[in-house]
């Protein structure tokens, strides 16, 4: 596999090697000492979960609180979305920002988004099938989230985010800068 810096540090775009013949292709998603040594060597994932949805809608932006936060390593295997990294973590040089990678079944790209960052995606297909690792089950006493319709982040959304397609609980959610972050930077 190949990884890629992006803006944010500890986020990284990862593209696996791909071995296409004439049947097809294969490629290895996920080996943990190849994740370890070029990626993160701490992380120890414990559950995939799995999320389709339709042409519209946006997911997030979600995270964990402490003590259960997560690290997440995202890919599509079905459709394409822009995904989206929002940087949570005080101290952080980058506190605030987000980076927006396309992520699809075609570039078989993955992103990874270390502990203090809010997730969330945009889906760009007709439809989407989300694969996604996590390194702490979900608890939904923790479960939490800044509005994706806060324009102060500045997310360029592939779509008026007003036509986006949200639950209640997204609609709802707060301003980021109404939200006391519980993360913090660690070099």
């Amino acid at each position: 596999m190949t990884v890629y810096p992006t803006a944010i540090p500890g986020v990284m775009i990862i593209e696996p090697r791909l071995f296409p013949d004439s049947r097809g292709y294969f490629f290895e998603a996920y080996v943990e000492h190849d994740f370890h040594r070029l990626v993160c060597p701490e992380i120890r994932f414990v559950q995939d979960n799995e999320s389709r949805s339709h042409h519209g809608v946006v997911r997030g932006l979600h995270f964990q609180l402490p003590p259960h936060s997560q690290a997440k390593l995202v890919r599509v295997v079905e459709g394409a979305i822009i995904d989206i990294a929002l940087d949570m973590r005080a101290g952080s040089p980058t506190f605030g920002q987000h980076v927006a990678v396309e992520l699809s079944a075609a570039n078989h790209r993955q992103l990874f988004l270390p502990h203090g960052m809010a997730h969330g995606f945009a889906v760009t297909s007709e439809s989407a099938t989300i694969l996604y690792k996590v390194d702490s089950p979900y608890a939904p006493e923790y479960d939490s989230g800044v509005s994706v319709l806060d324009e102060t982040l500045g997310i360029q959304w592939p779509f008026p985010i007003s036509d986006a397609i949200l639950s209640d609980k997204d609609r709802c959610r707060v301003a980021f800068a109404d939200f006391a972050t519980p993360f913090s930077y660690q070099k």
